[in-house]
């Protein structure tokens, strides 16, 4: 049903809307705007009613039109459908339950019904007035969102004839996908990276758009194309986002163009052009032709809220809505202000632990009592420790990138507490020496030979870089740290786990995503104009959408084709020792975990990737070979990551009413233009920077991504996973019995265990947080969790408005102000290799910490024979 607008009538003496057109009374109206959010418990408290927004006035009519049987039926549902759901808010879950208990046996609504419970800045929990409050719950799910999270950055109403697919809107959006692959395509490989986020580009998207509006006259018009339509707005804005979004990253597959062309890696003279676009093309848009078939599992579902895109949305909301009510809890500033604000003040903090003071960015101070103390560096080191540290970071480039403003809280907490399992895990493999980790440092990625020092492909492969076996039994096997050991095993349990656990806790919503994935690739040999919403049509969001012209599923399949013949070209024409069938294969394999994946990404904010996975499978499949290894790596991984990319990109267009055919040609060009950018910059790189890739580059470009690709390359490809699993690590293999046989406890202890904690207890999560190691640690989440748990738990459960308008605003301006500090930083400071020298730039990098003495426990020369692993003679 579509709004109808009233004309509200005023009070000329306050300027403040009467509810008389509505029939209800003041108190009545305050009330719902205090459930909406246009006011805050104060302001309730004194009676006063704000001028009504176009949101308030919409829910208002709504609430109106709603009779009290639609609404009871609608809350039952509610109640049935989020039931556990741990997104949906407990006290909101149990206000419902209160107002249907409320019903009387010949569900009569009853007149007088009032509660006097306190609840802190949450008066609206309180029952007095139930036929408005059971009306007003049902509306807000019914016509809005279940979650204030989704109701604070969306309307509840769309306007079609806003205009969307305008050419000033393609050409900003895709000027800065130029120029912001450039950016992130040259620094992605510096440690740490520097990147233009999507959140960073939308403070420069809005800019761009009203310099447009002032260079062009209304509606000018030039070979039939508008230039100006208007002012620019939001939508407009959210799809030039989006835009960005596509290319925010870079393409998986330079990694295999860096490790093969490199000759501290492969060194390869025959990796053409033609053979990294073909690479790169069907490696990026695998992926987004398998986003077709999750429409209907992770974008059209209302429980589908992907919380790790919710703060672009509110950060859009917030650059072009400066007009509306600000007072809340005492705070009278608008959102864009706030942004403003925060964003300086990011902006200027940032220089203090990036330049003038660093040890406060790796605040390491435990090791400051004794630097060379090898025990207190493995547990507390932030640099090549485990960092155990209460007090780990003053700077938010280390604190927020963990996310901690923007995933749940029980998803962090859960990870967390994986984290630090994992923690006391590692301690006791490499205290313990098992498996000669005692002779390495504790928290590397890196491998290893028999006499402690890193491991040299050239070592074991021939002059055409084929796999030796002579040079190999002379060489030997490499070795693990014991947090390397500890993250392959949690991820060969993890697989499993995750896919046997979330099959029995939420068999009903798997059993339908795989009826709706079946329902889709049906869909698709259908001619008809069947809707594509379906059951979803109740949702008001996908109602909305519904107006919209979807994407035809041909175009989808298409794209599937041609990137699955450009991938079998790669594997055809180039040497890359891969058979076609591997293709086939990770196609395969994407697609059977691309549903749990993805359902877990989009409820919890926590995703995986399948490289590890895929990593043993070709091992045994195509033993001694490193490029079939990275080749099918780089398709293992990426079908599934890039799906999930698109498809929360779709998901941002479903919040925002972008129409989908837009959406889908942004997409698609956005990514060409991020592959070419970014093909063009690492050939320039390879062929032009010294050192590259280098410990000790002058520039930090030391491709921390690339050494890790390029190590399990030699590991699981040209040693071999046999060899890894029969010689050197057979408990390995068992990790895989391990993660089914942990399934049964976890299910029992989900339905038997105390409710207070089997609501939030996600063992998939807690094993995740295992894999948070090498090289990283615990440094880079316990600061994440002190704000986690008071901006996402504290302050959403008590002060719910302030949080529903500022949080997401907050954690966007923090990290904008980072990106812009960095980048100035970089080119104003670090490029000229300008220091400051003195005790807060040094300090932490005393000692083992700052590479000046070995972050090894056993010296080698104490070995038996002077050397550590397999005897001489027994290699594998």
């Amino acid at each position: 049903m579509e709004p109808e607008y009233i004309e509200l009538s005023s009070n000329p003496q306050h300027g403040k809307p009467t509810s008389n057109n509505w029939n209800i009374s003041d108190s009545q109206l305050q009330l719902i705007l205090l459930r909406l959010g246009n006011i805050s418990d104060d302001v309730y408290e004194r009676g006063n009613i704000p001028t009504i927004s176009k949101e308030a006035e919409f829910m208002i009519n709504k609430i109106n039109e709603l009779p009290i049987s639609e609404a009871i039926e609608i809350i039952r549902n509610a109640l049935v459908e989020h039931k556990g759901d741990v997104n949906f808010l407990s006290e909101d879950y149990h206000l419902l339950e209160r107002l249907i208990s409320q019903i009387s046996e010949s569900e009569e609504p009853k007149q007088e019904v009032s509660e006097t419970k306190s609840f802190k800045n949450k008066t609206y929990l309180n029952i007095v007035d139930w036929n408005l409050q059971i009306r007003l719950e049902a509306a807000l799910i019914h016509y809005h969102s279940p979650y204030p999270e989704v109701r604070a950055i969306t309307d509840p109403f769309d306007d079609p004839t806003i205009p969307v697919e305008t050419f000033r809107c393609y050409f900003i959006g895709f000027f800065w996908t130029f120029v912001g692959s450039i950016i992130n395509s040259f620094f992605v490989h510096r440690m740490p990276s520097i990147s233009l986020s999507s959140h960073t580009i939308q403070i420069l998207l809005l800019p761009s758009g009203k310099l447009w509006e002032r260079i062009f006259p209304n509606n000018y018009t030039i070979v039939g194309i508008n230039l100006n339509p208007g002012p620019w707005n939001y939508k407009e804005m959210m799809l030039a986002s989006i835009i960005y979004s596509c290319s925010a990253s870079l393409p998986y597959s330079i990694y295999n163009i860096f490790v093969m062309k490199l000759d501290k890696f492969y060194g390869l003279k025959w990796v053409s052009l033609s053979f990294q676009l073909l690479l790169c093309i069907s490696t990026q848009f695998l992926g987004f032709g398998f986003a077709l078939i999750m429409k209907k599992v992770c974008v059209y579902p209302s429980k589908a809220i992907w919380p790790t895109i919710l703060p672009t949305v509110a950060l859009n909301r917030a650059l072009m809505n400066q007009d509306e009510n600000n007072v809340v809890h005492g705070w009278k500033i608008s959102r864009y202000s706030f942004f403003m604000i925060v964003t300086c003040l990011s902006f200027v903090y940032n220089w203090i632990p990036s330049f003038l003071f660093t040890a406060l960015s790796i605040f390491n101070w435990p090791t400051w009592f004794n630097s060379k103390n090898i025990h207190l560096t493995n547990v507390t080191g932030s640099m090549v420790g485990l960092g155990l540290n209460p007090i780990p970071s003053f700077d938010w480039n280390v604190i927020g990138s963990s996310s901690c403003l923007t995933i749940p809280f029980y998803t962090y907490a859960n990870r967390y507490i994986g984290s630090f399992i994992g923690f006391i895990v590692i301690l006791l493999v490499y205290y313990a020496n098992n498996n000669w980790t005692a002779y390495l440092p504790i928290n590397s990625n890196r491998l290893f030979n028999n006499k402690a020092g890193l491991y040299e492909i050239s070592q074991i492969v021939n002059d055409k870089n084929l796999f030796d076996e002579s040079k190999y039994k002379k060489y030997g096997p490499p070795y693990f740290t014991a947090a390397s050991l500890v993250v392959y095993g949690a991820n060969f349990c993890l697989y499993p786990f995750a896919i046997l656990y979330h099959f029995i806790t939420e068999w009903e919503s798997m059993k339908s995503a795989f009826v709706n994935v079946f329902n889709s690739l049906v869909d698709v040999f259908k001619l008809s104009d069947k809707n594509p919403y379906g059951r979803y049509m109740d949702d008001p969001h996908c109602k909305m959408m519904s107006k919209y012209e979807d994407v035809p599923d041909l175009w989808f399949v298409l794209i599937l084709l041609i990137s699955t013949l450009f991938a079998f070209a790669v594997v055809l024409l180039y040497p890359v020792e891969t058979p076609i069938y591997g293709i086939l294969f990770v196609i395969f394999i994407n697609f059977v975990f691309l549903i749990p994946i993805t359902s877990i990404a989009s409820v919890s904010g926590f995703s995986f990737g399948l490289n590890v996975l895929v990593e043993l499978i070709v091992g045994y499949t195509i033993p001694n070979s490193g490029l079939a290894l990275i080749t099918l790596k780089a398709y293992g991984y990426n079908i599934d990551s890039q799906a999930s990319n698109y498809i929360t990109d779709q998901k941002l267009g479903h919040m925002a009413k972008i129409p989908p055919k837009a959406l889908f040609k942004g997409q698609i060009i956005s990514t060409l233009i991020n592959i070419f950018i970014s093909l063009a910059v690492a050939n320039w790189q390879l062929n032009n920077i010294p050192d590259l890739c280098d410990p000790h580059q002058k520039d930090k470009l030391e491709c921390p991504g690339a050494n890790t690709y390029f190590y399990s390359s030699v590991q699981y490809g040209e040693i071999g996973v046999n060899k890894v699993f029969t010689g050197l690590y057979p408990m390995l293999k068992w990790c895989f019995l391990l993660g089914v046989l942990l399934v049964f406890p976890c299910v029992w202890f989900k339905y038997n265990g105390p409710k207070k904690l089997t609501k939030y207890f996600e063992p998939t999560i807690i094993m995740g947080g295992f894999l948070d190691f090498a090289p990283y640690n615990l440094a880079y989440y316990t600061g994440g969790l002190y704000l986690s748990y008071i901006f996402m738990y504290e302050i959403k459960r008590n002060y719910l408005l302030w949080w529903e308008k500022f949080n997401y605003i907050l954690t966007s301006a923090l990290s904008a102000g980072v990106a812009f500090s960095a980048l100035i930083i970089f080119f104003t400071v670090q490029y000229n290799s300008i220091k400051l020298e003195w005790w807060g730039n040094l300090i932490h990098k005393q000692g083992i910490e700052g590479g000046q003495l070995s972050p090894i426990w056993k010296d080698i020369s104490t070995a038996p024979d002077g050397y550590i692993g397999l005897r001489e003679g027994h290699y594998p």
